[in-house]
This record gives C-alpha cells, structure tokens and sequence, in this order.
C-alpha cells in the first residue's frame, strides 16, 4: 500500500525538462516539456538558426546565451542533450562536443542536473525501438505530445525527442525506485533474521 501512495505521488509530481539538439552546422533546437503524470505538454520549442558567416565562436556563445535564458524563464528539473554519436568524423565530433560542452555549463551554472542520452537511447525511449527513423519519431513526437502537426523546424522536434526521452527514463525510475528499496529492505531483513538464528542456535 506504501509503494503505491508512492507511486502516486511521483506520478502527480509536475517534471519540466529542456531539451537541447545542438548542431554544428544547422540549427540548435531546442525545446520545453512538462509532465504531471498523466499528460505532457509543450511549453516552448523552436531552433536557434545563426548566419553560415557566423565564427564557431560566436555559435558556442550564442548557444550558451539561449539556454541559459530558457533555463532562467521555464526553470526546468532537467536539462537533456544527445550525446555526440561516433558516426561523425573527428572534426565534426570535437565541434559538437564542445557546443554540448556550454548546453552543461549552462545548466552546472543554474545547478540544474543534466542528461545525456545516445540516439538509439531517444530513439527507443520515443518510438519504442532503437532503430526507429526520423519521421517515425517527428510522428511520436507529436502524438506523445497531442500537437495538431508535426513540431517545426525538425530540430526542434529532435530537441523534444530528446526532453521525452528523459520524462519517460525518470517516470520509470520513480515507478521501480519504491519497489526496488522495499525489496532491498526485505532482503536485508532476511538476512539480519538468519545471522540471530544462527546465533542462537550456536
């Protein structure tokens, strides 16, 4: 009965999460969820476009300057990022690690914790398996999210995918963590029973 008065409680409990989708040379989206168990909604999405002439520099610091704004305004639990996917070429990697690189300090700065997840992770997280394509996601997306159409630019799309990803990984882990403790607690019980046992018996 405990456990599930828990259960309740996390469910009911509001969890706001920013999701960022950094981008070396395209777009940087990002996006604003909440969930209060039963339903998610939007709060903000969209995609930060720079000029092509714009230095890396001025990318990092522009990048910095959005979410920690978005941080400040929606105050979110969370901060979720993809992790950068070996596919890419060293080049391209090192960049985007770096612009991941002030998505965290924004977040360290506003001592919000923040998440990585890998594209297979968001993928299976969304649409149910790794290997899911970008429309069957952009499709989840919107239905996860009960929007009329499909979120635009796609990056910002990709930036919810990667906020429910982390909704759903920390719903689960609020369902198993009463479970998973009431059975590290009888466990222990038993254990501690069967040393008085012996005790005795010697």
């Amino acid at each position: 009965m405990f456990s599930h008065m828990e259960n309740s409680v996390a469910q009911r409990r509001k969890l706001r999460v920013l999701g960022v989708d950094p981008a070396v040379t395209g777009a940087t989206g990002y996006g604003v969820i909440e969930c209060d168990g039963s339903s998610t909604r939007p709060m903000r999405f969209g995609a930060l476009k720079l000029p092509r002439r714009a230095t890396f520099a001025v990318r990092l610091r522009e990048i910095h300057f959005l979410v920690s704004g978005l941080v400040d305004q929606f105050q979110p639990d969370a901060v979720a990022v993809e992790s950068v996917f070996t596919a890419l070429n060293m080049r391209t990697a090192l960049r985007l690690a770096e612009m991941r690189g002030v998505v965290l300090l924004a977040a360290a700065q506003a001592q919000i914790p923040a998440h990585s997840y890998s594209p297979r992770e968001i993928k299976a997280s969304v649409a149910g398996f790794g290997g899911a394509s970008k429309q069957q996601i952009q499709q989840m997306v919107r239905s996860l999210l009960a929007l009329p159409e499909i979120p635009e630019p796609t990056d910002a799309s990709d930036a919810l995918a990667v906020a429910l990803c982390h909704a759903h990984t920390s719903r689960a882990r609020e369902r198993f963590a009463p479970t998973i403790k009431h059975r590290s607690g009888t466990a222990g019980g038993s254990t501690h029973l069967a040393r008085v046992q012996t005790t005795r018996e010697r």
